[in-house]
């Protein structure tokens, strides 16, 4: 999502990719496989009513089932049919399991009343009522009764009883419409939708609104992985119809350039939303939710597509197992946002887009020089949506790739998502496949830029010898972060505005590091890192 409105022997390191297969949920008594939801909403107001079924694999001895829910009130429950004892705990339910049950039961749940959070339900600015769900991080426990944690996905099938003024989405793909009556008597319309692919529950969202459709068309065809093409399509409140296709124009190529650098696209189909959401971009598994000022401003670009369409991959398919990690979600689509920019406009839009995204992380007071990317002590989950998960993630992405060669970099990060998809992964994964493919190890690159806060400070002379012809360039180390290792690339100009390069060795120790550089002219300027690959301070003295 976007935060911001609108805006290590080849042996081991087999063994670590296998064992990083392994899920470890959150609950690990319980494994949720599936729900199947029938909600009702009304024709104004806040109440809803639900029934759901959930499928559970039992892993370990637990006489009951805690499921998170707030807000809500149960009814009745039921296991594999049969009426259940059920109690509230401190944020959620829970229900009895008959003794000696094991394996894989259902559980049914009756509930309702005013949702407050989770799903978002108000008037839109014609005053009519919109629903939309909301759930990231943990707020799905507002109107689902779920095992709400990145570590538990599941399938889920959705059955909304609505309106026949909405038009209904939700993940995955629609199975039917139906007109039913509704508990009070009113015509209602019921639509169902499936989602095939495990998911996190704060990814299982609805959308019921009076939405008008902007088809796409069939894309990624050849490259999807459930059916032969990904239908994409635009949905918008009336007034908004002809922002279409704006910036969902290209679209299709975002699926296709990232489909080609990790794997097919992983699900049903993609649909992009004007919605309400706290969020800019939301990127729930096939239904992206973006905030709707975006849509009536006209202010919307690309590169909010293109985030949480690299979600789809990153955070959907695979998601973080645990919240620390949110930068193998968040850095990774503010990286490969970036990489359609490459791919859309070129090579020096690309450098320009990596240079904000330094620059941003430069200028942090909050989490850059305080905390790591692995924030393991940050308990307000909310807090986590900062730029070390986001941009200094994504940068740190831009390094690994300069470190282990691009050919390298995307072969193991194809290797880390075909291991992965529909599942989970830790940092470590993601380490593991780098160091598989590089051949060598990587854990001081991850320790230093993941593990510590901060980044390093240079600074950089440089002396002419107009006799030898040749430029001395010294570069030290400065930072109140510590020492880092890392490649600095140096180009100096003379003035005829030839360039020559070097790259410098910058150690952990902090070492003074030197090159010469033959150079005719005296130089008219010396640029630092003058790809944009290093996340640094950096500086040039005169000399």
């Amino acid at each position: 999502m976007l935060k911001y409105r609108c805006v290590a022997v080849a042996i081991c390191l087999a063994a670590s990719r296998a064992a990083a297969q392994q899920i470890r949920p959150y609950r690990p008594a319980f494994d949720a496989l599936d729900y199947a939801l029938t909600i009702e909403l009304p024709d104004s107001g806040t109440t809803i009513r639900g029934t759901e079924t959930l499928r559970v694999q039992r892993n370990a001895a637990s006489d009951s089932l805690v499921l998170d829910l707030l807000d809500l009130s149960v009814d009745r429950a039921a296991v594999n049919g049969k009426a259940a004892r059920f109690w509230p705990v401190n944020g959620g339910v829970a229900i009895a399991l008959p003794k000696g049950s094991s394996g894989q039961f259902d559980v049914t749940v009756d509930y309702g009343g005013s949702v407050v959070d989770g799903l978002i339900a108000r008037r839109d600015s014609a005053g009519r009522w919109t629903y939309f769900g909301d759930n990231w991080p943990n707020r799905a426990r507002h109107w689902i009764p779920s095992i709400d944690h990145p570590s538990d996905k599941a399938t889920v099938t959705w059955h909304v009883i609505a309106p026949p003024t909405q038009t209904v989405v939700a993940n995955g793909k629609l199975v039917s419409t139906r007109d039913v009556r509704g508990r009070d008597g009113s015509s209602k319309r019921e639509w169902t939708w499936r989602e095939g692919r495990r998911i996190p529950v704060y990814l299982m969202v609805i959308a019921a609104a009076p939405l008008v459709a902007y088809d796409l068309g069939d894309t990624d065809c050849g490259l999807a992985e459930m059916q032969r093409c990904v239908p994409q399509t635009v949905y918008t409140a009336p007034e908004q119809k002809s922002f279409s296709p704006g910036p969902f124009a290209r679209a299709g190529e975002m699926v296709q350039l990232f489909s080609r650098l990790v794997g097919p696209f992983p699900y049903e189909k993609l649909a992009h939303l004007q919605s309400s959401t706290r969020f800019g971009g939301m990127e729930n598994a096939t239904a992206i939710f973006y905030a709707d000022a975006g849509f009536r401003t006209g202010r919307m670009g690309d590169g909010v597509v293109a985030h949480e369409t690299a979600h789809q991959w990153f955070g959907d398919a695979v998601t973080e197992r645990e919240w620390p990690h949110l930068w193998l979600s968040e850095g990774f689509a503010t990286y490969f946002a970036a990489l359609w920019a490459r791919a859309a406009r070129g090579d020096s839009a690309f450098r320009t887009e990596m240079a904000d995204i330094r620059a941003r992380v430069l200028a942090d007071q909050e989490a850059v020089p305080k905390r790591p990317v692995i924030d393991t002590i940050e308990t307000d989950l909310l807090a986590l949506l900062n730029r070390n998960s986001y941009e200094k993630g994504g940068f740190v992405l831009h390094m690994l790739k300069n470190e282990v060669g691009e050919r390298a970099f995307f072969d193991a990060l194809r290797a880390y998502y075909a291991d992965h998809k529909h599942g989970t992964a830790l940092t470590d994964d993601l380490r593991a496949a780098m160091e598989h493919e590089a051949r060598r190890p990587l854990g001081w690159f991850f320790d230093q830029w993941l593990k510590r806060p901060g980044f390093p400070e240079v600074t950089a002379t440089w002396t002419y010898d107009a006799g030898a012809k040749e430029v001395t360039i010294n570069a030290i180390q400065s930072s109140t972060f510590g020492n880092f290792q890392f490649p600095l690339t140096v180009a100096v100009v003379d003035s005829t505005g030839a360039a020559r390069r070097a790259t410098l060795s910058m150690t952990a120790s902090g070492a003074p590091a030197q090159t010469r550089i033959p150079l005719a002219r005296s130089p008219a300027t010396v640029i630092l890192d003058p790809d944009v690959v290093l996340l640094a301070r950096m500086h040039v003295a005169a000399p």
